[in-house]
């Protein structure tokens, strides 16, 4: 095997794999780079996302919701299940068959594109060669034209709560419990903390979810927030806000757990507890002395508006870099810098970015929040229209929330969509098409839409954001 590539990748997550592909397709020599080990030890492709996030968590949303539409809403289908029981055991096991069948999915792209695959760590030494160790410990160093750095992102730990990988877990840990704590804490009620507390309460768990902010979802537009706040209360998820946790003790099979509030210091038991306050860049051993790439105070490398370095031909793309920490970002500018090294033309739009909380119900928006643009300065106007009022959505027994469109008074251009409802996640592409194009509501509102259908609610609150939403007698 040659030991000259046109493109070494150095991470096989889901900015890494995308750029190996893509540049491969491109016609150039590529190798990929990754030491992901699962808890068996066996070496994967796919990173976080594949093997310890975005799909595992999904697999068990997807079961438990299941579970919890059979427990509460068959009924009111005409569905007589009687007594209903689950299999913590079975999930966890499609859970694994599916992360399973996506890595290697991986190996196949790789193999038909021509990349050539390797599992163990790569670091980046001065010239662009890169120190390539194996499993077992044998080294090589490569050489490449270009260096693409994808190394990822990790859990952050809590100082106050350090991780001891059976009571006190991250995310990774909290996808893989083998049986269902009587009480749950989850320190974060970003994205991550919510799915994962969704999982756990909907298959019995009493769950604490304690979150520093004194608002809930800041990231999100605040009716949005508002109105999915109220229903995971309904659900059971009992979130604390303003709760900042001062310390975490465990103490035979359970974990004390100490915080501050408006109320002064409390103190919580639970089984399990679960930290979720975010993810830090993955650099570890990346960089060797001499490099030119330049790492930052939060540990981000430092790049710029095409993902590139401060040296000459080394790119870095995804979670490592500046931007949200998203699989679909990520990928994004993997694929942009694969096609830039290959000459060709290629950017990224950070700013129609779509963001996805895959709860019940399901939170998604893309650009700019209401309160966003309303301290821009800038004349605005609001559509909003519930999903009470879409004979699709109660036909499906799922109309809680809505939809929100916010645009420019002067040149009517959509400045944001917010959705919180029924598959929010998969109506939010439309609006992230319109705002590629730059459309205005008069382009969503002229825009047919099939009847029945979700996506109705997004063309009437477009039409509502002109005080010209139509349907409504469903109401």
């Amino acid at each position: 095997m040659s030991d000259n590539f046109d493109v070494i990748v150095i991470g096989g997550g889901p900015a890494g794999y995308p750029a190996a592909v893509r540049a491969a397709q491109n016609k150039l020599s590529v190798a990929c780079i990754d030491e992901w080990k699962n808890a068996d030890g066996s070496p994967v492709f796919g990173g976080t996302c594949l093997n310890a996030g975005c799909i595992p968590s999904k697999a068990l949303l997807e079961s438990t919701e299941l579970l919890h539409r059979a427990q509460h809403e068959f009924a009111t289908h005409g569905i007589q299940l009687g007594s209903i029981a689950f299999d913590v055991a079975a999930m966890q096991k499609r859970k694994a068959t599916i992360v399973k069948q996506s890595t290697v999915g991986i190996l196949a792209l790789f193999k038909g594109a021509g990349v050539t695959p390797l599992q163990g760590h790569g670091k980046l030494l001065p010239g662009r060669q890169v120190e390539f160790t194996a499993h077992d410990g044998t080294r090589r160093v490569l050489q490449a034209r270009h260096v693409v750095l994808a190394s990822g992102s990790q859990p952050m730990e809590l100082r106050s709560a350090p991780f001891d990988c059976r009571r006190i877990v991250d995310s990774w840990g909290a996808l893989d419990f083998d049986a269902v704590p009587k009480r749950l804490g989850v320190i974060g009620a970003g994205v991550i903390g919510l799915e994962l507390g969704s999982v756990w309460r909907r298959l019995g768990a009493e769950v604490v979810v304690l979150e520093a902010l004194e608002q809930f979802l800041a990231m999100a537009d605040g009716q949005v927030a508002k109105e999915a706040q109220r229903h995971f209360k309904k659900q059971g998820l009992d979130i604390r806000l303003g709760a900042k946790v001062t310390g975490a003790r465990v103490e035979g099979e359970e974990v004390v757990v100490t915080y501050t509030d408006a109320k002064g210091e409390q103190t919580v038991t639970f089984d399990k507890l679960v930290v979720a306050i975010g993810r830090r860049p993955h650099t570890k051993d990346l960089l060797a002395d001499g490099t030119g790439v330049v790492i930052d105070g939060r540990g981000f490398i430092e790049v710029d508006e095409h993902c590139h370095t401060a040296a000459e031909n080394v790119w870095a793309v995804g979670d490592c870099v500046r931007g949200p920490m998203l699989a679909h970002k990520g990928k994004e500018e993997g694929v942009a810098v694969a096609d830039l090294i290959a000459g060709l033309y290629a950017e990224v739009n950070y700013k129609v970015i779509p963001s996805v909380i895959y709860t019940a119900p399901e939170i998604a928006w893309v650009g700019q929040t209401e309160e966003q643009v309303k301290a821009s300065g800038r004349a605005y106007k609001v559509g909003n229209f519930p999903f009470a009022a879409s004979g699709r959505a109660r036909a499906m027994e799922a109309a809680a929330g809505f939809c929100k469109v916010v645009a420019a008074v002067d040149d009517d251009e959509i400045l944001g969509v917010h959705i919180v409802g029924p598959m929010a996640g998969e109506l939010i592409a439309e609006a992230v098409l319109a705002m590629e194009y730059s459309a205005s509501t008069e382009d969503l509102q002229r825009t047919i839409h099939a009847h029945p259908t979700l996506s109705e609610a997004l063309h009437e609150a477009a039409l509502n954001a002109d005080k010209r939403a139509v349907d409504c007698l469903n109401r």
